[in-house]
């Protein structure tokens, strides 16, 4: 799992449990360029809804968004996040998320990475300021988050100024509805499922790529607003088939279990706006991909359009 997939489109929620609160407030773009966005429309039957790919970590400076983001956001009655607002907001679940990323006594992570791994981790622990005793009762998949947390905010990268952090805020102001597609505990449980070699790999994986964060960082940010979908997945999985138990775990079984509840607004007649992680649309196991096997018509918005379904200048899939 590559460091730039695992950082920028995980759970928002886990990320935002390492950082520092913004205080922000952000507006989209009041004269947006042209071209296609990351935003789709999803049709079926006469009834539409909207899906936004979304980054978890942005900066200040990636604002504005794209206009179309704000007009799916106008045109529709709920948002549907990868997790129910506020469910970062849970003491007890934030306390069971820091329970499940430590050893139990008498345990360390020496004895769960090699000698080389711990090297790497007690030098990067001493170049950031935490203490080794505190590192070593880090499990190695929690530890990488927060490696991962710790490289992007030196950048200004914070999850509160994330796409999700930015629209639940809104919606919230606005009295919108919110819903969310999994829990934090199904999200811990995908972590805690790892063995020790699958969370070693993780970590080694996480310094490798934080060596090139900041060059990587300017390119995802810049294949996603122009809604560049193939060069957003080279980029995003570029060693993703070095690691196909993460992919099935963390990306290909989630986007599957995702269909039912989505296909239910749909029918439904549910004018939604759904904001997920970018790295789960693209992909023959994206979710595009998934709902048009439903038999859904996917078309790709352009950046500043009005998403309307008489709208001509968007692009069909």
């Amino acid at each position: 799992m590559p460091f730039r997939r695992f950082a920028l489109l995980l759970c928002p929620a886990l990320v935002l449990a390492m950082l520092a609160p913004v205080s922000c407030s952000k507006e989209t773009e009041k004269s947006p360029p042209k071209g296609p966005s990351s935003v789709w429309r999803v049709e079926k039957n006469g009834n539409h809804i909207y899906i936004g790919g979304t980054i978890h970590l942005l900066r200040e400076q990636d604002y504005p968004l794209p206009m179309v983001f704000e007009q799916a956001y106008a045109g529709s009655s709920k948002l549907i996040f990868e997790l129910p607002p506020d469910a970062d907001e849970d003491g007890a679940i934030m306390v069971r998320m820091r329970e499940m990323g430590a050893f139990a006594e008498g345990d360390n992570l020496g004895v769960h990475v090699g000698p080389e791994t711990l090297k790497k981790v007690h030098a990067w622990a001493d170049k950031s300021g935490y203490p080794r005793a505190a590192v070593d009762k880090l499990r190695p998949w929690y530890l990488a988050l927060t490696i991962a947390a710790t490289e992007y905010s030196k950048m200004g990268a914070n999850p509160t100024y994330g796409v999700d952090a930015q629209f639940e805020e809104r919606a919230k102001k606005d009295g919108k509805p919110g819903e969310g597609l999994e829990t934090i505990e199904f999200q811990l449980s995908i972590f805690s499922n790892l063995n020790d070699v699958l969370q070693e790999e993780l970590l080694l994986q996480t310094f490798s790529e934080a060596q090139t964060a900041s060059k990587d960082f300017e390119e995802l940010i810049a294949a996603w607003k122009s809604g560049d979908m193939p060069k957003l997945q080279e980029f995003l999985f570029r060693d993703a088939d070095k690691y196909p138990e993460l992919m099935e775990d963390f990306l290909f079984k989630r986007n599957k279990a995702w269909i039912p509840p989505l296909m239910k607004y749909l029918e439904k007649g549910e004018t939604v706006f759904v904001l997920v992680g970018a790295g789960h649309l693209g992909g023959e196991q994206g979710l595009l991909s998934l709902l048009k096997k439903e038999g859904c018509t996917i078309t790709q918005l352009g950046v500043g359009e009005t998403p309307t379904k008489k709208d001509k200048k968007s692009r069909s899939e």
